[in-house]
């Protein structure tokens, strides 16, 4: 069971660690680059991605909406626990816009490339980098934001969001090898699990459950979601809603040996929900912290 978790920081840039029983917050990385948003923690090191520095359009008003960050200049960084050891995994502008990072548990990291509409992986020293699935230019339905793996089975699965609020997400599958003579703009073995969802972002798998945050319109939206994983060729069946009225949930970790997830969202929030079937099940749903600035990335610590 955690007893931390580490939580990115968006506009300010930095990595916070957060006590789950006591809600304390220490800042761990005050400078962890422009626009941090998906983390991993594995054996003593902290992973995580950055968004990159957007162009502001002030024609297009403030915040989000003025914000294009189709340059290439995201990034892969890592640092131990102890504050030492700080890199780059891969050099700034490997990236064009880091998003969810997930781990395979065996020192291979995986991420998505929102802007640069493509899944990406490297080991955890930077060697074998190496794109998965790149999507064709055109809309904005082709980026891809969430990502999960499934070493033990061998896949590998995504969200692509599609426009804020648009009703148009999904969430596909693939295997984590591409298929002999394929390349990563021609798979054939992509599935689509899900389709028509608000705006799907993060994605946890535990067993045969799939989780996943939304930040699209309510009812669906602004939701912390599951469901079964479909069998091979199988679509997905309606999602079950766990946890409803987050304020733009992006952040999602799971611990299952305490059965609760915890999701962060840009209103600054952690809130730990207790899953059905586990053993903190009628627990009752409650923040962790509430914080005045917008979180992304979610990640749990243990001490034991």
């Amino acid at each position: 069971m955690w007893d931390e978790l580490v939580v990115l920081a968006a506009v300010s840039g930095s990595i916070l660690r957060v006590g789950i029983a006591d809600g304390r917050v220490e800042t761990l990385v005050a400078d962890a680059g422009s626009f941090p948003d998906g983390i991993v923690v594995e054996s003593g090191t902290v992973y995580w991605t950055t968004m990159g520095t957007p162009t502001v359009d002030p024609a297009k008003g403030s915040g989000e909406a003025a914000q294009d960050f189709s340059r290439r200049n995201g990034g892969l960084h890592a640092m131990h626990l102890d504050g030492t050891g700080r890199r780059d995994v891969v050099p700034p502008g490997t990236i064009t816009t880091g998003k969810q990072l997930t781990s395979d548990g065996a020192g291979f990291l995986y991420w998505c490339d929102r802007e640069g509409r493509r899944v990406g992986g490297v080991r955890t020293d930077g060697s074998g980098l190496t794109d998965l699935v790149v999507n064709p230019p055109g809309d904005i339905s082709q980026e891809c934001v969430g990502v999960a793996v499934d070493p033990v089975h061998g896949y590998l699965y995504w969200t692509q969001k599609g426009p804020a609020k648009g009703g148009k997400g999904r969430i596909f599958r693939a295997g984590l090898e591409l298929p002999t003579g394929e390349s990563p703009e021609r798979r054939t073995d992509i599935e689509l699990l899900w389709s028509d969802l608000p705006e799907p972002i993060d994605l946890h798998l535990d067993g045969d459950w799939l989780y996943w945050t939304d930040r699209g319109a309510p009812p669906g939206g602004n939701t912390l979601n599951r469901a079964s994983i479909p069998a091979a060729g199988a679509s997905g069946e309606p999602p079950q809603i766990l946890a409803s009225g987050f304020a733009e949930t992006i952040g999602l970790a799971v611990d299952p040996a305490a059965g609760v997830a915890y999701v962060s969202d840009l209103g600054g929030h952690i809130r730990a929900v207790p899953l059905p079937g586990g053993p903190a099940e009628g627990a009752g749903e409650h923040d962790i912290a509430s914080l005045s600035r917008p979180l992304t990335g979610i990640a749990g610590l243990s001490s034991r």
